[in-house]
């Protein structure tokens, strides 16, 4: 049976899943969280859908043995895969990140939208095929970011790799004409400042982690599983360079206490 007290699992392919968790947080206080990125095996953007659906099996195995009420899917990647598709037999529900529709289209004019993500996910077309749904008149471009997601698990913040792929991925996107871009890879608001100056004022940058939130906050409304007392605790596991995870983690998330720990999956 689940009950309020049990933590909040929140798994991503590596360290871009912790921009969700930071908003996860502030969110819900009250709440205590695990957080595990596959460090070991990222990115996740460049395997096939099997290998894929193989490791997130792993984490979600993983958590069924730290009796989490909840899973927030950090991570688009695997978002695309279906939550349903993962739920299987755990006992607790899935909640994938949301795609962000109705934010990036409050916030387009012209309705012309570009999507920064991976290649994998933009195979998909799962993110124009939900905006599209919401406004058929919306245009929506995918821009794979393959160069990215390294540069970020390797910290090369502020290096001229980051600049120069910044630019790239910057320079497509004005192609398009789009006034609003939205962030679609968990990753990417470890660059949003450089994104925002690379695309200048005309274009507005979306982060759709705050609908994710308030979605994993509603679910557990419905289930009546929502802690709203106490000061939660916060756990940040890697699979690989948990040392490394760590400075990242305090970049993201500067003064917020965490213990960090190693795990292996089976």
């Amino acid at each position: 049976m689940l009950t309020k007290d049990m933590p909040i699992g929140v798994i991503d392919s590596g360290v871009g899943g912790l921009s969700v968790l930071k908003t996860l947080l502030a969110k819900m206080p009250a709440e205590d969280f695990i957080y595990l990125g596959d460090t070991a095996n990222t990115p996740y953007g460049s395997r096939t859908e099997e290998d894929v659906r193989n490791l997130v099996e792993k984490m979600l195995a993983y958590f069924d043995t730290q009796n989490v009420k909840l899973v927030v899917i950090a991570c688009n990647t695997i978002t695309v895969l279906g939550a349903d598709t993962l739920q299987k037999l755990h006992k607790y529900q899935l909640v994938g990140m949301s795609k962000g529709g109705k934010l990036v289209l409050a916030a387009s004019p012209k309705k012309n939208i570009v999507v920064f993500a991976t290649e994998f996910t933009i195979s998909t077309g799962a993110h124009a095929k939900a905006i599209k749904d919401l406004d058929s008149r919306a245009k929506v471009t995918g821009i794979g970011c393959p160069k990215l997601v390294p540069l970020i698990e390797g910290e090369k913040f502020g290096s001229p790799e980051v600049t120069e792929a910044v630019e790239e991925y910057a320079a497509r996107a004005k192609q398009t004409g789009a006034d609003t871009a939205i962030l679609s890879c968990t990753h990417f608001p470890f660059l949003r400042e450089d994104l925002e100056k690379a695309l200048g004022h005309s274009v507005t940058v979306i982060d759709p982690a705050e609908q994710t939130a308030t979605d994993a906050q509603h679910r557990l409304i419905e289930e009546g599983l929502l802690k709203m007392n106490g000061s939660g605790s916060l756990t940040i596991c890697f699979t690989k360079d948990v040392d490394r995870g760590q400075r990242l983690a305090q970049k993201m998330m500067p003064g917020i206490k965490a213990t960090y720990k190693n795990v292996k999956l089976e």
